[in-house]
Order: C-alpha cells, then structure tokens, then sequence
C-alpha cells in the first residue's frame, strides 16, 4: 500500500494567506484556494475559517495542516495568516503565536527574523502576488506551536518560541528519516556558525544530558544524532571541526564499533552481542547473562566495568577515525542510564 503525501508548513501558510489576502480585497471568502508549488504544480488547499480583525485593519484566515502518512509533529495544527496592507512595497512577514524567531547564525534565515524559510516566503510572496501587486504584512501563527518546539530540533538550532515554516517542495512525502537528516544537517550548519570547532554527538537525551554535567559546553555543541552516525559522521569532514566526541551509552555506541552505523534497533544487532564478545576477550569470561548492556555492565565488578568499558571506547573511537578517514580527532566517553561515565578513550582537552 502506498503512503499518502501531505503539505509542508509553507504550503499551508500560503494558501492562508491567499484566502486571508482575497478578503482583504474586498473578495468573497473562500472555501478551497489554488497555490502553486515549487514544481509548477498547483495544489488545491481547503480553508478552515477567515475572519476580518475586530478593527478591519486586516483579515486571518486558517488552514489545518495535514501531513498525510509521515509521522509529522505538526499534523493536525492550524496554520493562520493575518494579513495587512503595508505601505512599504513587496511582502513582508512577521512571526505570530508558536513561530519560532531565529536566533543563531548559520541557518537559511538570519538571526532577528521570523523562523520561515526562503521557498515558504517565495510561495507566499507569490500566491499574494496573485492577487494584488500592493504591499502586504503577513503574520504567520500556529497557536500550540511554542509547545511542539519544544520538542524538536528548534531549541537547538537556536529558533526560539515556536516551530519553523519549512518546505522545499511544498509536499510532506513520508520519509521521516530524510527530515532528520534534514535537521541534523541545519544542527551541523548552526555549530559551525557559532564558532564551534568540536562537536559532541549524542545519541539521545541520556547523552545530551551527560554531556553538559561532565563537560561545558555551549548548547548549539551538541547534537542529538538519534540513529543517524554514519551519517553525520560521513558530513563531518565538510566542516571546520578539528575535533569530535561521542558520547552516550554503550546500548548505542557499542554498535559502532561492530561498524553498524544505523544502530536503529530494527536495522542492527543488539549490542549486547559485541560487548559480551569483547568482555570474553579481556575478562576471560562473558560479562553476564543480561538482554541489556545496562544490565551488563551493572552485574559485574567496579574494575572489571572500568576494563571494559575503556576498551569499549577505544574500539568505537578507532572504528570512527577509521570512517572519517581524515585527521579529525575523535574521542569517545560512554555513560550508564544514569549519566555517569562508565570508560573514556581519546584526547578530551578540547573540551576542558
């Protein structure tokens, strides 16, 4: 069975605000607008609801995003334009409840401005254009957005109270793990803005919170990679970063070092198969009998879990230089569920 597309954020915003600009112009108000995508390809949009402002100084009208079948955080929002006239000439845009500002260099848009990328502004700008050749201010609000971004990349990346207005074609096709390579590309982008020169990647929020207890760092530094290391790992050299640390738990490291770079735990072994290995290699015996790597390292004694556990690092460390292929100093500082650290290997002046 197929999988159903959907609209982008930008998509919806545009067709808000070609309903909210037809009303204004003294236009009946619509129950469906056309708007063009990127492609060409015209998209026929429903409208929720328009309404004139309580002083008729502008018009808002709505549309309730669908993403269709990708598990999008923000299906189901309602996307508002508030329009205005303007007496300065084109379009301009201004971020309402739950659209985030930009606040960090690095990204398509610069910091000050409302969280709405280029080819969303271009569609809006041309949809308006459509209609009128005057000059509009156009007001983009998702209300529960600040909410939702707190639950993406946006904090992160330095767009702070609300969500993003993305698209590049205007279509949400269901690959949700071309989104996150999205956003882990705009994390990269953002740190190298910002000055840094060494990365610390984690895999989640165990690592990301165990990074900041055991290392200052500012917080575009570190980047949540989920599953995605050969990945980012493979971007790496792109970037000015003299430096890089892994930093996480060995549930999701270890499986670097067996050279599983998609540690989604559909797409690789457990991890637990190599530590017990390697615990036979260095302790003479298995490990423990455990289903977790937690559970692994928790069942044996302190020095025995600092011999593995180092030894563990070292492998994930050599198997990532060996990826890199480049000088690029990696280290690589492993942690339990608790954050604390369980072994270390490479060089860690860079962030001291």
């Amino acid at each position: 069975m197929s999988l159903r597309c959907g609209l982008t954020t930008g998509t919806c915003a545009a067709a808000a605000a070609k309903a909210a600009v037809m009303v204004l112009s003294g236009g009946a108000p619509p129950e469906v607008v056309e708007v063009r995508l990127p492609s060409g390809q015209g998209v026929c949009v429903p409208i929720v609801a328009v309404a004139e402002e309580p002083d008729f100084s502008g018009v808002t009208a709505s549309v309730r995003k669908d993403a269709g079948d990708d598990p999008d955080v923000t299906h189901g929002l309602e996307v508002r334009a508030t329009v205005t006239w303007q007496d300065a000439p084109g379009v301009s845009f201004v971020a309402g409840e739950g659209v985030g500002i930009v606040t960090k260099p690095g990204l398509q848009v610069p910091p000050g401005e409302p969280a709405i990328n280029p080819v969303p502004r271009q569609m809006i700008a041309a949809a308006i254009r459509e209609l009128t050749a005057r000059g509009v201010r156009v007001t983009l609000s998702i209300p529960g957005g600040r909410e939702i971004a707190a639950k993406t990349f946006n904090p992160r990346l330095g767009i702070e109270g609300g969500l993003s207005i993305l698209g590049t074609t205007g279509i949400v096709r269901p690959y949700c793990t071309q989104a996150l390579r999205d956003a882990l590309m705009c994390a990269l982008d953002v740190a190298a803005a910002c000055g840094v020169i060494a990365p610390v990647l984690a895999p989640g929020n165990v690592g990301a919170r165990a990074a900041s207890r055991h290392f200052s760092l500012a917080p575009e530094q570190v980047i949540e990679v989920g599953n995605e290391w050969g990945f980012v790992i493979d971007l790496l050299p792109r970037y000015p970063f003299s430096a890089v640390m892994l930093l996480g738990h060995p549930g999701k490291l270890a499986k670097l070092a067996a050279n599983q770079w998609d540690t989604h735990s559909s797409r690789s072994d457990q991890a637990t198969h190599f530590v017990n290995q390697l615990a036979c290699e260095l302790l003479g015996h298995p490990a423990a009998d455990r289903t977790t790597t937690e559970g692994i390292f928790s069942a044996i004694s302190a020095s025995e879990r600092t011999i593995l556990a180092n030894a563990l690092a070292r492998r994930v460390r050599l198997a990532v230089e060996n990826r890199l292929a480049q000088p690029l100093q990696a280290a690589v500082f492993l942690v339990n569920m608790a954050g604390e650290c369980l072994g270390r290997d490479g060089v860690f002046t860079p962030w001291q």
